[in-house]
């Protein structure tokens, strides 16, 4: 093995895969976060109905595969409807999103509950509203729980985004694939794994910026909550003449 690394063209290939596999996984973030908060606080909801619903979603998008889910959004769900297939990339982030967002949901209730009682109940002693509680209160001190294992959720969806050029979308897996056809005749077997190692460096350089990211999020989060000693002059008090401390 003369060098590990490739040549010009291939880089430009698969940066662009890795620029589709940033812009799959962003989207597949935000629509988790969201599904992630929608159902999560659903899981605690007081109407029965509503429960029920978030919990028969939680199981529905952990229980199927994340490759089922992929083809049943972007094969299968337009076959059936009869619509064109707009962006594989979108509907592979849909599925993704959606897979996160089941996992995410039962971080996000865990989180809630494990905040002690009586903040809620000095909340409702304040006439808060239910939304106000959940806004001010409960969800800004949940962060603190929920931050840790979202990041590894985050990371675990980074490494799933490589099944979605099984749909045809050219991501970095999908890029990896096309160098090693165009290479299959032409170079030794041990160029493949040349290939494999500038793949693997890539995807740990990316699952580090989301673990930087995430970290930094927790330590702004920590200096936000770090009390500190109050001094508190009490109006009024004049020290008597003779006394000393």
């Amino acid at each position: 093995m003369d060098s590990w690394l490739l040549e010009s063209n291939q880089y430009d290939l698969l940066f662009e895969g890795t620029w589709l596999t940033v812009q799959i996984l962003v989207y597949s973030f935000a629509l988790g976060v969201v599904l992630s908060l929608l159902f999560g606080v659903a899981r605690l909801s007081h109407r029965e109905w509503v429960r029920g619903l978030a919990l028969g979603f939680v199981e529905i998008a952990r229980g199927i595969s994340s490759i089922v889910l992929l083809f049943v959004i972007a094969i299968a769900v337009p076959i059936l409807l009869d619509v064109n297939q707009r962006s594989l990339m979108l509907l592979a982030s849909i599925a993704l999103g959606i897979n996160m967002g089941g996992y995410g949901a039962e971080i996000v209730r865990g989180s809630i509950q494990s905040i002690p009682r009586g903040q809620t109940e000095a909340s409702i002693a304040l006439n808060l509203s239910n939304t106000q509680r959940l806004r001010h209160v409960v969800l800004p001190q949940a962060m603190r729980l929920i931050l840790p294992p979202m990041g590894n959720l985050t990371i675990e969806i980074l490494k799933g985004t490589a099944l979605v050029s099984l749909i045809g979308v050219t991501d970095l897996m999908q890029s990896t694939n096309l160098i090693r056809s165009q290479q299959l005749f032409s170079d030794s077997a041990s160029d493949q794994t040349v290939i494999f190692v500038n793949v693997l460096v890539i995807y740990f350089v990316l699952a580090q910026l989301i673990n930087g990211a995430f970290r930094l999020a927790e330590w702004r989060l920590e200096r936000r909550y770090q009390g500190g000693e109050a001094e508190v002059d009490a109006p009024g008090f004049e020290p008597t003449p003779g006394l000393t401390k």
